[in-house]
């Protein structure tokens, strides 16, 4: 994608971030439900160009979204779509393609919360060298002639309890609906996703107050210097702190007060 497309895409990746990060949000229901919104739009070439169209604003459109999908998904996939649809993109069909991302996305998440993301990123490679050294069973997934029914019966048979859930959840959704995608590339596509996913650190902050932008940002800089990696803050407020501040990385948790942490952590990256 470029363009508008690009930055559409990269404010849909923060807002399915913010629901996904809230852990009352089933992210695999929300996965099925953006994948079968993909579907839809997939199919509707007349609706998909009317929800892109730049002429219509933007609140129109998102209102027309949510009359048509609002009864049949929930209220986070609604908000999402909406949100999306409100944006301006270059291609109708890079609407669609950015859906299939966040749904692939979502997918990745739910198998994160379980621990099971490296699992997901080592099965994914895996049955990427299987397909590519058995020409038989490319030549079954790839079959234009064969249905997506007998397509996920096959995928059940080889995947069915041997691998986890969201990865055959994932590759029966890239073979049963490969839009246009060769079997490798969208292989290659899901474990890039899984990587990027498993590369992204979140925090989650607790303290007495609410903190302020400049301080949101200095605590985040510090936090992705330690770690090395891109840090996402989960924010929480709680008097019981007293006045200072409580961050969980995984399973380390440091206490202390902001200004008190962020000399610490200068001082660590100068020694």
């Amino acid at each position: 994608m470029n363009g508008a497309s690009r930055d559409a895409l990269a404010a849909a990746r923060e807002r399915l971030d913010a629901l996904t990060d809230n852990t009352s949000v089933d992210a695999g229901s929300l996965a099925d439900e953006l994948a079968a919104v993909t579907a839809l739009l997939d199919r509707e070439v007349s609706l998909r160009r009317v929800l892109t169209d730049p002429a219509q604003a933007g609140e129109a459109k998102a209102e027309l979204a949510q009359r048509l999908i609002g009864t049949q998904v929930g209220g986070p996939a609604t908000d999402l779509v909406s949100g999306m649809v409100r944006s301006r993109w270059s291609r109708s069909r890079d609407l669609v393609d950015a859906l299939e991302e966040l749904a692939d996305t979502a997918d990745l998440t739910a198998a994160q919360r379980r621990g099971k993301l490296d699992n997901v990123e080592d099965e994914l490679f895996r049955f990427g060298r299987i397909v590519a050294s058995n020409t038989e069973l490319r030549a079954a997934l790839t079959d234009r002639a064969a249905t997506a029914p007998a397509k996920r019966e096959l995928l059940a048979s080889l995947l069915g309890g041997r691998a986890d859930a969201t990865t055959e959840r994932l590759v029966t959704r890239l073979v049963a609906a490969p839009r246009g995608r060769s079997l490798e590339a969208g292989l290659e596509s899901l474990s890039k996703l899984a990587a990027e996913r498993r590369d992204r650190m979140v925090a989650v902050v607790t303290s007495a107050v609410p903190l302020s932008d400049q301080q949101k940002q200095r605590l985040g800089g510090a936090l992705a210097k330690l770690y090395g990696r891109q840090m996402h803050l989960n924010l929480d407020v709680d008097p019981e702190v007293l006045g200072g501040i409580r961050v969980q990385v995984g399973d380390e948790v440091i206490n202390g007060s902001i200004a008190d942490r962020i000399e610490d952590a200068g001082r660590r990256l100068a020694g």
